[in-house]
């Protein structure tokens, strides 16, 4: 049942791959939440009041109590409402869940986009270290309509967040397709699959408007 929009703010940024997953899970669950954009690079007073050890979105308020961190807020999300399962109810599958998420944000998110946008052992290296942790999810993928099986959960917020519609339009913008279809068929129809579901398709940036803020964001990378 779908909680009260006064009880649930989520404070977010458009760009931002934590936030859109956090979105998701709230569309997915049924669950009406005031959207509070902000400014990642002028961080407001009630971001830094809500979230003053990270000072980042996403930052979830549900009845005064206050939640950061993106996987924690997917768990809380999950246990909180009970209605269409996010993460697996199998003990091992939830902690594999758990490990390849941690592995998507931890290794693939970052690893792969600063070592394109550096490439200090050249482009090509670059993409094929890229590639290699690309390779472990569409192992993962195989047979399967989704990480969660036939109906998106929490590895498929985690990584279709973060995959196809943050890093991949960074690459695109530097002209590279680090996800060709030849060689991660698995993953291009997951990617497909993703793309036919209403509520992935609200939480998903504009596609042009995202590549110019990764290029930003790029270039800031370059420069540290």
């Amino acid at each position: 049942m779908a909680t009260k929009e006064e009880d649930v703010k989520l404070l977010g940024f458009w760009a931002s791959p934590f936030s859109r997953r956090v979105e998701i899970a709230l569309k997915f669950k049924g669950v009406s939440y005031e959207y509070l954009e902000q400014d990642i690079f002028n961080k407001s007073a009630l971001l830094l009041e809500l979230n003053p050890v990270f000072k980042m979105v996403p930052v979830l308020v549900h009845k005064g109590k206050i939640l950061a961190e993106s996987l924690l807020i997917l768990e809380y999300i999950d246990q909180t409402w009970k209605n269409n399962p996010i993460l697996p109810q199998d003990p091992y599958e939830k902690a594999m869940a758990r490990l390849w998420a941690k592995f998507v944000d931890e290794q693939v998110g970052p690893v792969c986009f600063k070592s394109v946008v550096k490439a200090d052992k050249g482009i090509d290296v670059a993409i094929e270290e890229a590639q290699e942790l690309i390779t472990f999810l569409e192992k993962e993928l195989s047979g399967k309509d989704f990480f969660g099986g036939k109906t998106i959960g929490f590895l498929d917020m985690v990584a279709g967040s973060m995959i196809p519609f943050c890093v991949a339009r960074a690459w695109e913008g530097m002209g590279i397709d680090m996800i060709p279809e030849e060689k991660f068929p698995e993953l291009n129809r997951w990617i497909k699959n993703l793309n036919d579901i209403e509520i992935v398709r609200e939480c998903i940036p504009q596609r042009e408007k995202q590549i110019e803020h990764m290029m930003k964001v790029a270039e800031r990378i370059k420069l540290a």
